[in-house]
């Protein structure tokens, strides 16, 4: 249930493809039971392909990966968590917009260094 930009996260590869990324990571942690996780799948899937080679965009199923849902206390979902170095540095619980997940990820992206002009 993700489209061909949305990664699929696990236990066993979390730390590697998430906390040790040199691009900022979203994380939508959802279930196949749960409605407005399956709602918000075009959503996540959409910002994949807006932010591909810029930010990694995933799902991680709480229900098959139960490990990482606890180890960052995912209480109710669908959970986005944005990583950056390692870190959570934005987290919305609950379904929100499109609009909500891009401000969270553009508040987080490197902006080019200005070229100064010597003049």
């Amino acid at each position: 249930m993700a489209g061909d930009k949305t990664l699929i996260f696990t236990d066993g590869a979390f730390d590697t493809e998430v906390l040790n990324s040199d691009v900022p990571v979203l994380v939508d942690f959802w279930a196949e039971w749960c409605g407005p996780c399956r709602m918000m799948t075009p959503t996540v899937d959409a910002v994949a392909v807006d932010y591909d080679g810029k930010v990694k965009v995933g799902k991680l199923n709480v229900d098959e990966n139960g490990g990482t849902a606890m180890r960052y206390n995912i209480r109710g979902i669908p959970t986005l968590l944005l990583f950056k170095g390692g870190k959570i540095v934005e987290q919305k619980v609950g379904a929100v917009g499109k609009a909500d997940i891009v401000k969270m990820i553009e508040t987080h992206l490197t902006a080019p260094k200005p070229v100064s002009v010597i003049s």
